[in-house]
């Protein structure tokens, strides 16, 4: 059986669970606790030496790692990832978007308001994140007020890598009402019959 080594509160390792939860495969979810430094033991650094989650563990005992590369060896054949070379690109597009215009924003916001408590020493940082994070947010909504997805009409892995840190954007103190595509699609992604909420 597949085994995912994560944090449930963590978009990065949210985006796995969705996945595997869309495509119905089994699996077993072992929770890592980061704050407690539990990434950076012998064991677990033996199957990301990057100390970082999510990691799928395959049946053979194969570690994969980084969230959206996860994605992309999940979809691999599936409806969720286009065979067709320009869909295909422009998946790829949205999750390097993600990973460099959006998460490193609107997860750092999150982080520092959830889980640190607006400490006096981030709050520049936060603001900066909010800056940034609402340039991502025009950009998506730019996209979904073209198509209902952001690859065209269905739903792919560049919705769900983006679908989890947006999602709960709001604990990171985004006000999303401004972009109403963004709340469509919020609402069309969550609507899938297989889907699982983050802390379900």
């Amino acid at each position: 059986m597949l085994k995912v080594y994560g944090d449930c509160r963590s978009g990065n390792c949210f985006k796995v669970k969705l996945m595997l939860h869309l495509l119905a495969l089994p699996y077993e979810w072992v929770a890592i606790d980061v704050l407690k430094g539990e990434t950076q033991c012998d064991d677990f650094l033996a199957k990301n030496p990057n100390g970082k989650i999510p990691v799928l563990e395959l049946e053979d005992g194969t570690c994969l790692w980084e969230s959206n590369a996860i994605l992309n060896f999940l979809a691999d054949g599936t409806e969720y990832l286009p065979s067709e070379p320009r869909l295909r690109t422009q998946v790829l597009q949205w999750q390097f978007f993600e990973q460099y215009s959006h998460e490193p924003y609107v997860a750092v916001a999150r982080f520092i308001q959830l889980y640190q408590g607006m400490p006096e020493e981030r709050l520049v940082e936060y603001k900066e994140c909010h800056v940034r994070g609402h340039k991502a947010f025009k950009v998506m909504e730019q996209q979904l007020q073209r198509t209902p997805y952001l690859v065209g009409d269905k739903l792919s892995i560049a919705d769900i890598a983006l679908y989890a840190y947006s999602h709960v954007a709001d604990e990171g103190g985004f006000d999303l009402s401004p972009y109403p595509a963004i709340g469509a699609w919020l609402a069309r992604v969550a609507s899938h019959p297989r889907y699982v909420g983050m802390l379900d």
